[in-house]
């Protein structure tokens, strides 16, 4: 079983960007598709992205796409999401996901998460 722990949430003015790492211990990283998915406040979750297992292709909600940029690297066993033209609306509990067979948008197909980052994004 995968273990995925975020880091490099963080406060940042609107404009602004970050870049959030998820690390991944335990059975081999690079059988698992990667995504993304985030929280705000009285809010369901929500897809964000999701990457291949060889991290071929990627897909992205309309609301990130051409500002977020997902990626992983196999040999490291972590997975990146570069977020640029940061938003207020951005602002969440960032977390990764991993599943090992196929891929989906919806969060309750995913069996393997991280804690959360949070990303506050100032007017």
């Amino acid at each position: 079983q995968v273990q995925l722990v975020e880091s490099g949430g963080g406060l940042v003015q609107a404009g602004g960007s970050l870049r959030l790492s998820c690390a991944s211990s335990g059975r081999a990283f690079s059988s698992y598709a990667m995504g993304w998915f985030r929280q705000a406040p009285g809010k369901e979750r929500e897809f964000v992205a999701h990457i291949t297992r060889s991290g071929g292709l990627s897909y992205y909600a309309d609301s990130v796409k051409r500002r977020f940029t997902i990626s992983r690297d196999n040999a490291k066993n972590t997975m990146y999401l570069q977020m640029n033209s940061l938003k207020p609306k951005d602002t969440a509990v960032y977390y990764c996901a991993g599943i090992l067979s196929g891929s989906s948008y919806l969060p309750k197909d995913w069996a393997h998460w991280g804690q959360g980052t949070q990303v506050t994004v100032s007017p």
